[in-house]
């Protein structure tokens, strides 16, 4: 541009010595310079329409990446504040980033903006759990669960109201939600029915064949949570979770030949799933292979360092087992620490306690801390009377 504009210039300055020597002499007029043309104004960039962000939300979602599906979500929210698909996507990814109020908030305007859309009430309610369950003073969010269940009681009325097919499908995520809320207000008897209802009402869904599964296992009916695994697992082979819970429970009930398989199945259907690994892991143990238990177990944590304190247990039990009562006490400490209401964990952190071998001493004080506090959550566990005689 400098080179162009340079011979111009000269050309000009060619011309008007021609035209002095050509031309008889006058007096030169000043002309003024032309004023320089106003820069265009720049068109204004349409602003992108709240779908777009949706789309981007819920592809971040998919991954996995909550903050970022948080971030596009709002954007939606912000750009149309009544779109309903923008505000179930930042309540979900508020509640994945544990910024519980805002998404109890965000989902309860979901529920007034569209009261016929049923999925709103499941993840409000969802979030009333998921608060209780984060709070480190439960006592604060005592109304939590009844919350949970007076907004399922409002999804009814929806679900209810509603022909065709659709409408068992609906009501058996609803009891199954009651069934998980049931489970935390301690309800066993309840939490078991509310599953199987949802079961009678959507037999092939693999989640809540889990679930009601689970609940059996937590009270202590192993032949039937070994039945309602096992079904979720014909309905969802592909599900590393179903599988890998199902492996548990055969080794638990003594089948290890058959456990050992199913969860090393479920590890390669899925590599980088902490519980799969973890499982089989836990699983190893229980068929006495302390090799193939303590590279799983140590992988399984390595994916998910906060998540499972049960692999922390059997790596401490792995621990116990070997000697090495230094590495016991700090795996048996993390599975105490995060799995705070489970007894088994408080009992064999006292035993590691207990113990002593090489420079390491005995603790008999923080040996009867935890034989006492296993009796607290469990005041019928013998093998925490037994350890607190011992040390007493």
């Amino acid at each position: 541009m400098k080179r162009r504009t340079l011979g111009l210039l000269l050309a000009a300055a060619t011309l008007a010595g021609a035209a002095a020597q050509t031309q008889p002499t006058a007096p030169a007029t000043a002309q003024p310079a032309p004023a320089p043309a106003a820069p265009a104004a720049a068109p204004p960039r349409p602003a992108r329409p709240a779908a777009n962000y949706v789309v981007l939300g819920n592809y971040y979602y998919e991954q996995g990446k909550f903050d970022q599906a948080y971030v596009a979500f709002r954007a939606a929210a912000e750009i149309d504040p009544k779109n309903t698909d923008a505000l179930l996507g930042l309540g979900r990814s508020q509640m994945r980033l544990r910024l519980y109020a805002p998404a109890i908030e965000t989902l309860r305007r979901l529920t007034v903006t569209a009261p016929g859309d049923l999925s709103g009430y499941i993840a409000l309610s969802q979030a009333y759990q998921q608060q209780f369950i984060g709070a480190s003073d439960r006592a604060s969010v005592t109304g939590n669960l009844a919350e949970a269940l007076r907004v399922l009681t409002q999804a009814e009325t929806v679900a209810q109201a509603q022909t065709g097919n659709d409408r068992n499908l609906d009501l058996s995520k609803l009891w199954n939600e009651r069934g998980s809320v049931y489970r935390l207000q301690g309800d066993a008897g309840k939490a078991i029915d509310a599953f199987k209802q949802a079961s009678a009402l959507n037999p092939d869904n693999d989640v809540i064949l889990f679930n009601l599964g689970d609940m059996y296992y937590a009270t202590g009916n192993l032949v039937a949570a070994l039945g309602s695994l096992q079904q979720a697992v014909i309905a969802k082979p592909s599900d590393a979770y179903n599988r890998a819970y199902y492996a548990k429970l055969l080794a638990l009930s003594g089948n290890t030949v058959a456990a050992k398989p199913e969860a090393a199945q479920a590890a390669r259907l899925a590599p980088t799933n902490a519980y799969a690994v973890g499982q089989y892991g836990v699983v190893s143990y229980l068929s006495q292979d302390p090799a193939t238990a303590r590279t799983q177990l140590a992988q399984a944590v390595k994916l998910e360092p906060l998540r499972y304190p049960e692999f922390y247990y059997y790596l401490g039990r792995l621990d116990l087992d070997g000697g090495d009562l230094k590495s016991a006490r700090e795996n048996l400490t993390r599975a105490a620490a995060l799995g705070s209401t489970t007894p088994e964990y408080a009992y064999y952190l006292g035993l590691s306690y207990e113990r002593g071998a090489g420079t390491l001493a005995p603790d008999r004080l923080k040996a009867r801390e935890n034989y006492e506090r296993a009796l607290k959550l469990s005041p019928n566990y013998t093998l925490a009377k037994e350890g607190l005689a011992r040390v007493r």
